[in-house]
């Protein structure tokens, strides 16, 4: 990481989201920055790009993960959830503690690879009551916070919205609703998923509408943040948009690309 801007030197910050187990480019993503942004989404359960990659592969394998993907992409998420039920009754194994051996095995390389300053918060896909143990004192972890870096003043809010897939850290609206009252007035507002704007939701790939939050947008019309950063949508229709004053950005499918996006001022 750059040392901290002296007098009026610009700051520059890198911005990472949906890491999914790329712990190789996220050492690098600090490089040349005075601050590290991680809006989310370290764990990888299954790379929809390649299904031999994540947790699930790990223990029910490729072929069985080309299933669950087949199914959930066509949207017949109760016959996804029969599917995933009949593996894991297959295996005896009990599915929490699994999960969590392999979610704690990503979790200890990938936070190891955290530059310092990071600042992070939550994805849907992420446990949040984990992250305690693994963030370093470099790691500042935030949700419905603020924080100040180069004088700008920066709000995280976490987490997705609920929906059929059912990811480990999905929250009411009401819920999301008040870690956005909570961040309040902001430069710049990191959030894991983009606000409800069609252009924002949609999954090229996928062909999918993702959730995106009513309240954020309505925070970012009524808050005017100079910037609204966000990821969850991995190939989005549009990735970047203004609303009224306020750039919107997707900030990238890390896990893919393993380039951050900058800001510089």
């Amino acid at each position: 990481m750059a040392p901290s801007p002296p007098g009026n030197r610009r700051t520059r910050v890198h911005v990472v989201s949906d890491v999914h187990g790329n712990a190789r480019d996220l050492a690098r993503a600090g490089e040349g920055a005075d601050a590290l942004i991680c809006l989310g989404d370290l764990v990888l359960f299954l790379d929809y790009a390649d299904h031999s990659r994540g947790i699930f592969p790990d223990l029910f394998g490729t072929e069985n993960a080309d299933r669950i993907v087949e199914l959930r992409t066509a949207r017949r998420f109760e016959e996804a959830r029969e599917f995933g039920a009949r593996l894991w009754a297959g295996i005896g194994t009990d599915r929490a503690s699994a999960i969590e051996k392999a979610v704690r095995k990503q979790y200890a390389e990938l936070f190891a690879a955290f530059p310092t300053p990071t600042y992070a918060t939550y994805g849907n896909v992420d446990m949040p009551p984990l992250w305690a143990e693994y963030a370093g004192p470099g790691t500042t972890v935030l949700d419905g916070e603020r924080v100040e870096i180069g004088g700008r003043v920066f709000g995280f809010v976490g987490g997705g919205l609920r929906t059929p897939m059912r990811t480990p850290y999905e929250i009411s609206d009401e819920e999301y609703a008040a870690k956005i009252e909570a961040v309040g007035e902001v430069d710049v507002l990191c959030t894991h998923i983009p606000p409800e704007v069609p252009e924002l939701v949609y999954d090229t790939v996928a062909r999918r509408f993702e959730r995106g939050s009513r309240a954020l947008l309505d925070a970012i019309r009524r808050t005017r943040p100079r910037y609204a950063l966000f990821g969850h949508v991995h190939q989005p229709l549009v990735r970047r948009m203004r609303i009224g004053a306020t750039e919107c950005v997707n900030v990238g499918h890390f896990a893919g690309s393993g380039r951050p996006w900058a800001l510089e001022w």
